[in-house]
């Protein structure tokens, strides 16, 4: 994020030197120009004032929302979630949200007082936290099957940035996550490739823009879309094995709106956010999505943060 800079009012004193009229009397001639000499010279121009931004070492965004989410990853049940929100740069390191998560990026640049020049690569690790079918399972048949247990994803996140794509000051993102679970509970891999545009619009907005794929494990498709034997007893549902693949591909919009409508200077800002994103392969054909949910998925949410 670029920082702010703010201009002191500037005083400008613009002389002119009138030619004076013509006249026979050389005294009085003389006289004015005497008179002109002895006038005070005009004041320098004052100097720039250059104040602290927000977007300085360190910062932080902090916020908190609700969203209308899936009961589950498949389900056309609908409930409210809290949306949390983290952002920021401390000791050199950058914070980013990560859907239920986050992701830190080591190589985070300094802030700048200007548009950014050349492609920069960001890494770090990333962190995401999955419950689906944990708690809160509206649908009584899939409730049946089961809950499963919260899954923590730790791995790794590496994107390149190219700045100033479309406008100053904006960015397009292309990188690609990889994370397994390390509680145990699918004990697999998710593989996320994204790309993401980020940039000021008008005065007052923020626009975060992204694509994603999901491509999961064998291991994570068993624990979420495979319908055994004992759970086909208890829901009625047919038994179906799954396997991994692509599971997922969606889009995500986050909209900022600043209250003081300077997105740079920090304060309290409203947040809105609206995604679809769609489920394929074993995912889609599970029956607790093909029977019980919908392959298409939404979500639509609101919050409040604040930056200092």
């Amino acid at each position: 994020m670029n920082a702010r800079i703010a201009l002191a009012p500037l005083a400008l004193a613009i002389t002119l030197a009138a030619s004076p009229a013509l006249a026979t009397n050389s005294e009085e001639a003389a006289a004015e120009t005497d008179a002109e000499a002895q006038q005070p010279a005009p004041a320098p121009p004052a100097p720039f004032a250059f104040t602290r931004p927000v977007f300085d070492e360190p910062w932080a965004t902090i916020g908190l929302g609700v969203g209308m989410v899936p009961s589950y990853a498949g389900s056309d049940d609908y409930i409210a979630f809290p949306l949390p929100l983290i952002a920021g740069r401390v000791g050199g390191v950058g914070i980013s949200p990560n859907g239920p998560g986050f992701v830190l990026d080591l190589n985070s640049p300094k802030p700048a007082m200007g548009p950014r020049k050349g492609a920069r690569l960001a890494f770090g690790p990333a962190f995401r936290f999955r419950n689906d079918r944990n708690n809160r399972i509206r649908d009584d048949v899939v409730a049946r099957a089961g809950k499963l247990d919260a899954a923590l994803e730790v791995g790794a996140n590496i994107a390149v940035s190219f700045p100033n794509v479309v406008r100053p000051f904006d960015a397009l993102n292309i990188g690609v996550q990889a994370r397994r679970d390390v509680l145990g509970a699918h004990d697999g891999w998710v593989i996320e490739p994204q790309i993401g545009y980020r940039a000021l619009v008008g005065k007052a907005f923020t626009l975060q823009a992204q694509a994603s794929m999901e491509i999961i494990s064998d291991r994570f498709a068993d624990y979420y879309f495979t319908v055994t034997p004992a759970q086909s007893a208890a829901t009625g549902l047919a038994q179906f094995r799954a396997d991994g693949g692509v599971n997922r591909i969606g889009t995500t919009a986050i909209l900022a709106y600043d209250l003081d409508r300077n997105p740079l200077n920090g304060g309290w800002s409203l947040t809105g956010v609206g995604g679809v994103s769609r489920i394929l392969g074993d995912g889609a054909d599970t029956p607790y999505t093909a029977v019980r949910g919908r392959a298409t998925q939404f979500i639509a949410g609101a919050g409040v943060a604040y930056t200092f």
